[in-house]
């Protein structure tokens, strides 16, 4: 069993920063594919950002890629999401998720074993 809990979200003007964090505890994480999505109330749940074992892997949405970086720290058991020229579009609640197994596609959201309950992030202008 993995447990997410992800942290870093609030309210900033467009063109602002954020960092989220996902903390995981249980089993160990090392393995694992993770990633963040991002949800808005009615919407399907989006693909945002993956990294693989080590972190050499990465992947992204095309409209964040140059804006967003996802990395992770294995010893800490915390994959981050540094968020900078943020904009209103990236209003929503942003998800961690784990991939504790094989998986076809890093974008799919059925692929994924294990999710926080989110942390919300609001642009405003």
């Amino acid at each position: 069993q993995v447990q997410l809990v992800e942290s870093g979200g609030g309210s900033v003007q467009a063109g602002g920063s954020l960092r989220l964090s996902c903390a995981a505890s249980g089993r160990s994480i090392s393995t694992s594919f993770m990633a963040w999505f991002r949800q808005c109330p009615g919407k399907e749940r989006e693909f945002v950002a993956a990294i693989g074992w080590t972190g050499l892997y990465t992947n992204y949405l095309d409209s964040v890629k140059g804006r967003f970086t996802i990395s992770r720290d294995n010893a800490k058991g915390t994959v981050y999401l540094q968020m900078n020229n943020l904009k209103n579009e990236d209003t929503a609640v942003y998800l961690c998720a784990a991939m504790m197994g094989i998986l076809s596609d890093v974008r799919r959201a059925g692929d994924y074993d294990y999710w926080g309950q989110g942390t919300r992030v609001t642009v405003s202008s």
